[in-house]
């Protein structure tokens, strides 16, 4: 009840208000403790000068980020902007080979960058699962596909395949695992695709063309197989109407955000402070507060940013790619929370639906998110820190399941029956605010650190308790109910959208 239920405008106003004054007052304090920081000798290493015109140092500590836009910006441009020249000719000229085009490409661009030697180990890895798949047996194509996985992640074969990679460089660990790991549920998912559908007779050609596509091929996002053969194998591909300027403003909005974050690090020290817990613990709660909340948000902006420049490449490639994660402002289920949709998807698709099912019974439910998060830890890259988080947020999956079983019995069926829709969804309102910040704590673990995790806990829910507790609570509820109003906007427009389309 009351999920498609407007609130009054007055509330939401309300709602506006208490939101917008709570996040200028937390971002001040943010910024106040930033500057009081700057000068300290533990933020030395990750806070460098920035713009010196106006004396304001930069944060500089996500390293991944940094070379990303500075030592390897020209490298990723220039490769990029190859790829899609020689696509555009190759569209022009022989559009029927385009696909082989991408991949001579993509193979020629990996050579480059991490030596023939770690080409051809990635080839063996092919060739093995495409012979799995000859065999017709999903359940060895999956098992052959987590072996493969683990060989990359646990040593003392990760130390072997790694010696394939030719040089050293900056960004080598990141590349080596992102085409190694991306490769490997690539593979997988033309072995089950294959299993799937043995009628189609896929070849080892059709996987080399669907593994090297060089846009997707060090950090994803990843296209299930048969989505990506089905959509390159147009011989004559058309664009619907409006979709040139779509993908010019996708490119926009990416350059953006790069320039936002920028100017935001310029004065929100947000990775460096958790590093220093003796500096952190002084900051006031709402600042601490805000501090967790930020660091989620960029590392929702860092994933939107890379999606948003590798979709638009392949959005010029006749492509249509899975769409940039949720925004974590938005989230307030476990169920929706994922920070790569191509992974949600692929791990949707091949393991979670295929145990869960409709994921309504308690049991099935269970054994699916276990598997989920099983596969999900050897893709992270087991160690404590990723068996902790993937605890946590497999216990909130099941969690949520338990308590709407709860709730669709007696008496919380009969109470809630008794409000009113507009109550209904209010109280829906409150437990949404409590689980939102169930999901930033459950993977702040991960994204930052658990001793930070652990100081952001201690504040806000037994030193601060109860006055900083129901004021965050609170501003969050205001947040969760402009999502929810924003959503219910949302569905009403699409529903008008597919009446007008259908027939009279």
């Amino acid at each position: 009840m009351g999920i498609k239920t407007a609130l009054p405008a007055a509330e939401l106003g309300l709602y506006s208000l208490v939101l917008s004054g709570a996040l200028a007052y937390a971002g001040r304090g943010l910024l106040e403790a930033s500057q009081d920081g700057a000068q300290r000798k533990a933020f030395r290493e990750s806070v460098r000068p920035g713009w010196e015109y106006i004396g304001r140092k930069m944060d500089v500590a996500d390293f991944e980020w940094v070379m990303w836009f500075s030592s390897f910006r020209n490298v990723i441009l220039f490769t990029l902007s190859g790829h899609v020249l020689f696509a555009k000719l190759c569209t022009m000229v022989a559009p029927q080979l385009r696909a082989w085009m991408y991949a001579v490409y993509g193979a020629l661009a990996v050579v480059g960058t991490m030596g023939p030697w770690y080409l051809l180990l990635l080839l063996g890895h092919c060739v093995g699962h495409y012979v799995a798949s000859l065999l017709g047996q999903p359940w060895l194509c999956l098992g052959l596909g987590m072996a493969s996985l683990a060989s990359f992640k646990l040593d003392p074969l990760i130390s072997w395949q790694n010696g394939f990679v030719t040089g050293t460089f900056d960004l080598q660990e990141v590349l080596f695992q992102g085409g190694s790991g991306f490769t490997v549920l690539r593979c997988t998912s033309f072995a089950l695709e294959s299993c799937a559908h043995p009628d189609r007779r896929y070849s080892l050609a059709d996987l080399l063309k669907y593994n090297f596509y060089l846009p997707f091929f060090f950090f994803g996002p990843i296209m299930t197989f048969d989505r990506f053969h089905a959509q390159v194998s147009q011989v004559e591909p058309v664009r619907r109407e409006g979709e040139l300027w779509h993908i010019q403003a996708q490119a926009g909005l990416s350059v953006a955000a790069i320039i936002a974050v920028d100017i935001f690090f310029h004065f929100f020290y947000i990775l460096t402070i958790p590093s220093d817990l003796k500096f952190a613990s002084r900051l006031p709660d709402s600042a601490l507060a805000a501090l967790a909340y930020s660091n989620l948000v960029y590392d929702w902006v860092k994933a939107a940013v890379l999606f948003g420049v590798v979709n638009t490449v392949a959005r010029l490639d006749h492509l249509d790619p899975p769409q940039p994660p949720k925004c974590i402002t938005a989230l307030y289920i476990f169920a929706e929370t994922h920070f790569d949709r191509g992974i949600n998807d692929w791990l949707c698709k091949y393991v979670y639906d295929h145990i869960g099912g409709e994921h309504s019974e308690v049991i099935p439910e269970l054994a699916a998110s276990v598997a989920t998060f099983a596969v999900t830890t050897l893709w992270l890259g087991p160690c404590d820190i990723v068996y902790l988080w993937s605890l946590l947020n497999c216990f909130g999956l099941n969690f949520e399941l338990w308590v709407q079983k709860l709730a669709e019995r007696e008496p919380l069926a009969h109470i809630e029956a008794s409000l009113s829709e507009q109550m209904s969804r209010r109280v829906r309102g409150i437990f949404g605010a409590i689980n939102f910040w169930a999901i930033i704590m459950y993977n702040l673990v991960s994204l930052n650190s658990l001793e930070f995790t652990e100081l952001v806990a201690r504040r806000l829910l037994l030193s601060g308790f109860p006055q900083t507790t129901l004021a965050v609570l609170f501003v969050t509820y205001c947040g969760v109910q402009l999502v929810k109003e924003r959503e219910r906007t949302l569905a009403l427009e699409e529903e008008q959208n597919q009446d007008k389309l259908k027939p009279e």
